[in-house]
């Protein structure tokens, strides 16, 4: 506020118009990366980037599920740092309650039955899926 106060009687001084701007401390509101619901969404591809990565390492996990750690490795970040790793475990409990994904043992994640039965229609058709 001082600097804003000295600021302006040096305008006034100089007899010019001052022209305030205030700037907001609020980070801008933009696209959230929002995880469809599994009945609300059509199929993989409507997630962003990174799930969809992650939903492809539960699906090679298979039955032994894919851990926090691993995740963190298929999103490109330290899996050293339990940070990430925590960031990587909140994504997958997204999952979960979206429905894409099942926590069958704590903290081992494997596809939901809606999402294998998908990808087993999608090996079958010509051009489709992978």
């Amino acid at each position: 506020m001082i600097g804003l106060e000295q600021y302006l009687e040096a305008l006034a001084e100089e007899e010019r118009p001052a022209e305030v701007t205030v700037v907001s401390r609020r980070r801008p509101v933009g696209p959230r990366r929002a995880v469809p619901h599994r009945e609300n969404a059509a199929g993989v591809e409507d997630l962003s980037v990174d799930y969809q990565a992650v939903m492809a390492a539960a699906g090679d996990a298979g039955a032994d599920g894919l851990g926090a750690r691993r995740a963190a490795v298929v999103l490109g970040w330290d899996s050293a740092s339990a940070s990430r790793v925590e960031g990587a475990r909140a994504r997958l409990k997204r999952l979960v309650e979206r429905g894409r994904l099942v926590e069958m043992k704590p903290g081992r994640f494997t596809l939901s039955a809606s999402e294998q039965t998908q990808d087993a229609d999608a090996v079958g058709r010509p051009g489709g899926g992978s």
